[in-house]
């Protein structure tokens, strides 16, 4: 008994010591991971979440570094500036790779970049064209700058006063990026007023980016024992050999994804105000209502996520109103023209971009477009018919209409008409058998006359 209690406490200890050690392991090796977190496309809210929430949780995992691996043609200036503050409020440093061969950092992504702790790019990719296009388009042709004293030849400046003050701000951001980094102040400013746009090689020579690489593996090697700068201090990368966790889009991710889908969020919007329409004007159907609260919700926030213009979604609630207007009170189609043309010019307002990944196809809003007017037209003619029908129901769609008369009589009898026996009354003697018309409606009782003295 005594060997065995000795056994069971030897296997007690073993146990504890084997669980401690897998502890000890599995926190060294989460402690010596890399996040590693794609931007292949645009960007936009959806991704820049994604982003944010992966730097946020790479942290709280302890690991050693996020790696940005990026492939982008730019995005919107809301996300880009919110990411880059995650970025630079970050307590893990932060890598953004230009990878793999072929991709590139444009407008968005050189900001990017440029906020990173550390900046790398695979061969044969590009950085730069920073320019804000997308944000103030300039009207008109450039007109050229005054030449300073030195005689140095300085670039055009932009004529519009507003793409003056977007393209300033612009540079001031991105210059402002740079020496906190620092990196190439210069060029920084370049890349915006004149979209410069470089290869790997010469921006590595300008001092845009801190290294080359060929895939994460080797930039993982490169950027082992380099020092950055966090808000809580200094750190030290361990980065050789560390394990690299991929993170994946989640199920929110893609949620917001869809519903930040331009053309989605537009067509969630027009069918949840339908929907209340629909309820307002037939109360008690309760699912137009339910379905077009929860479109009109889903639509809202994905377009208050957008750079929305709020001047083209009054338009667009305006057009549909004055539309629905029409149906019941018809104005020979002056309402409706109206509606659909504010309901045009309101869709193509709505989004305040020129980013082609987040605008309104036309043939989207011309689809919506023609649909609604269709309906309209549809239902107005619907109630112009409706209106010149002779009356089918009530008390006015009996009147001259031919009932059975049942008994002999003058005075008051019975009639069969309209599915049931009616009592009625005639000045004029009426016979079982023959035919009566009504003449009028007083309650429940039909006055008749015989067929035979119909006026005609």
């Amino acid at each position: 008994m005594l060997s065995l209690r000795r056994y069971g406490v030897l296997a007690g200890v073993l146990l504890l010591l084997g669980s401690a050690m897998t502890v000890a392991g599995s926190e060294a090796s989460r402690s010596g991971q890399v996040w590693l977190v794609e931007l292949d496309g645009a960007l936009g809210p959806a991704t820049a979440d994604l982003i944010i929430r992966s730097i946020d949780a790479a942290a709280e995992a302890d690991a050693e570094a996020l790696v940005i691996r990026m492939d982008t043609p730019g995005g919107l200036d809301k996300s880009m500036r919110g990411l880059v503050q995650a970025i630079l409020s970050a307590e893990l440093p932060v890598i953004t790779f230009v990878a793999p061969n072929g991709a590139r950092a444009a407008s968005a992504g050189t900001y990017i970049a440029y906020a990173s702790h550390i900046a790398a790019m695979a061969p044969a990719t590009n950085i730069g064209s920073s320019t804000p296009v997308s944000l103030a388009p300039t009207p008109g042709p450039p007109q050229p700058a005054q030449a300073p004293d030195d005689g140095a030849q300085q670039p055009a400046a932009p004529a519009d006063a507003m793409t003056r003050k977007v393209v300033n701000d612009a540079v001031a951001y991105l210059e402002g990026l740079a020496e906190l980094r620092g990196r190439n102040i210069e060029w920084a400013g370049e890349t915006v007023r004149s979209g410069a746009n470089v290869r790997a090689s010469e921006a590595l020579e300008l001092n845009v980016i801190d290294l080359i690489a060929d895939d994460v593996g080797e930039l993982l090697e490169a950027v082992d024992g380099m020092e950055v700068p966090l808000p809580s201090g200094r750190v030290t990368l361990e980065t050789a050999g560390a394990g690299i966790y991929r993170v994946e889009a989640d199920w929110k991710h893609e949620l917001l994804e869809l519903i930040t889908d331009p053309t989605i969020a537009y067509g969630l919007l027009i069918f949840g105000i339908y929907g209340l329409i629909l309820e307002f004007y037939n109360p008690g159907m309760i699912f137009p209502s339910v379905v077009g609260i929860v479109c009109l919700l889903l639509g809202a926030y994905g377009l208050q996520m957008l750079p929305v213009n709020y001047a083209g979604l009054a338009l667009i609630v305006v057009g549909i109103i004055m539309m629905v207007v029409e149906v019941f009170t018809p104005t020979m189609g002056v309402l409706g023209i109206a509606g659909v043309v504010a309901f045009v010019m309101g869709s193509v307002m709505l989004l305040d971009t020129e980013s082609p990944e987040f605008g309104l196809p036309v043939a989207v809003i011309a689809a919506f477009a023609v649909t609604t007017a269709g309906l309209t037209l549809f239902a107005v003619g619907a109630a112009v018919q409706a209106r010149r029908a002779a009356v089918r129901t009530g008390w006015e769609g009996m009147i001259g209409k031919s009932v059975e008369v049942l008994e002999d009589f003058t005075g008051t009898g019975r009639v069969r008409g309209f599915g049931e026996i009616w009592q009625a009354q005639t000045q004029v003697p009426v016979r079982a058998g023959e035919r009566a018309r009504v003449e009028a409606v007083d309650g429940l009782v039909l006055r008749i006359v015989p067929e035979a003295n119909r006026e005609t």
